[in-house]
């Protein structure tokens, strides 16, 4: 009958006709855990070395709400009901 490689190679030929669709979005996901894994281990290893970089640091401004501008389309708060 059938041996286990020509089994293997049907299950795989049948996965791809029906998940076809699928497919790029599972390959998408799988680079994108590899790549976290990566950097994270990398992040491990530069700590356990002490090597890690310095953490940047953004400086940035607070701002009150309803200070800033309105977007387009939206009503501020103190503005009236004209309907």
């Amino acid at each position: 009958m059938f041996g286990l490689s020509e089994l293997a190679i049907i299950l795989i030929v049948v996965i791809a006709v029906l998940a076809a669709k699928k497919l790029p979005e599972l390959a998408r996901s799988a680079g994108k855990s590899a790549r976290i894994l990566k950097a994270e281990a990398r992040a491990a290893r530069d700590e356990e070395a002490g090597t890690a970089p310095a953490p940047r640091v953004l400086q940035g401004e607070t701002v009150p709400p309803g200070s800033g501008p309105t977007p387009p389309g939206a009503r501020a708060a103190d503005a009236p009901d004209h309907r």
